[in-house]
């Protein structure tokens, strides 16, 4: 059977393991039911996620010129202390930044490839820590807008990291370790105005497990304007990677907007 469509970041459900599905216009498809076949991922073409045109993507499934004009692509996504609306100042688009921004954070302690500091819309919560493969995560403070979950970040990495490493988060090489306690380290490194929101009762750990039958010993990542057409047996998704026997790896998040054929 052959789907085809847009890719977008797989949909998850929350489970033991979790679940994943690849959404497209008219079709979706359950991810961890390929687990232990072959399938066949070939490009189709490219449409920008956000004008729909059939244009080159630039980055994170926008064509270059959305990428430099959409709200949805400012700044202060990657980096959230260069938030302002809550000060009524527009970066791109005040009355959207307004609705993403002025809405609960959550600011978090997650392990993937380390213990790292993040931030997420609380509404996110648990989905931003299955996009990143962590596999436990707990929360650090709770707050109003994105501005004040930025600068707790900011305040955070000096301890810890605040990107994942890709390649040791899908070979799962990371040691164990105790969030509970490292979360009681942080209250007093957190800035002085985020303090009264700092989660000291509320210790709820999040244990992930993902739908993996074999880590890769080394990984190659799968570039579809290098490899237009690839095959291979499904052993493993993890964050939004598929992982195939041969230590292939493929990140739909990082191939968003492009158009591709899936046989399965």
């Amino acid at each position: 059977m052959t789907y085809q469509g847009v890719l977008t970041k797989m949909q998850t459900e929350f489970g033991n393991p979790i679940q994943y599905y690849l959404v497209f216009e008219d079709s979706f498809l359950n991810v961890n039911q390929l687990l232990d076949k072959e399938i066949e991922i070939s490009f189709a073409g490219f449409q920008c996620l956000n004008c729909q045109k059939k244009k080159k993507i630039f980055r994170q499934g926008f064509c270059y010129d959305c990428f430099y004009s959409s709200p949805a692509v400012g700044d202060w996504i990657m980096r959230p202390e260069l938030s302002t609306a809550h000060l009524g100042i527009a970066d791109r688009d005040l009355e959207y930044e307004q609705k993403a921004q002025l809405q609960p954070h959550v600011v978090y302690l997650a392990l993937s490839s380390e213990i790292k500091v993040g931030v997420t819309r609380k509404s996110q919560v648990p989905t931003r820590w299955i996009d990143q493969g962590a596999t436990q995560a707990i929360a650090i403070v709770e707050v109003p807008n994105r501005y004040l979950a930025g600068i707790t970040e900011v305040a955070l990495k000096d301890h810890y990291a605040d990107k994942t490493n890709w390649r040791k988060m899908l070979q799962c090489t990371a040691e164990g370790c105790d969030l509970i306690f490292e979360k009681s380290k942080v209250e007093n490194l957190i800035p002085a105005e985020v303090k009264e929101y700092f989660y000291s009762q509320k210790n709820d750990l999040y244990e992930l497990n993902y739908p993996v039958l074999n880590y890769p010993a080394k990984v190659a990542s799968l570039n579809l304007d290098k490899t237009p057409a690839f095959q291979g047996k499904l052993v493993g998704i993890k964050g939004q990677y598929l992982i195939f026997e041969n230590g292939t790896v493929f990140n739909i998040r990082g191939s968003e907007g492009y158009v591709v054929n899936i046989n399965v």
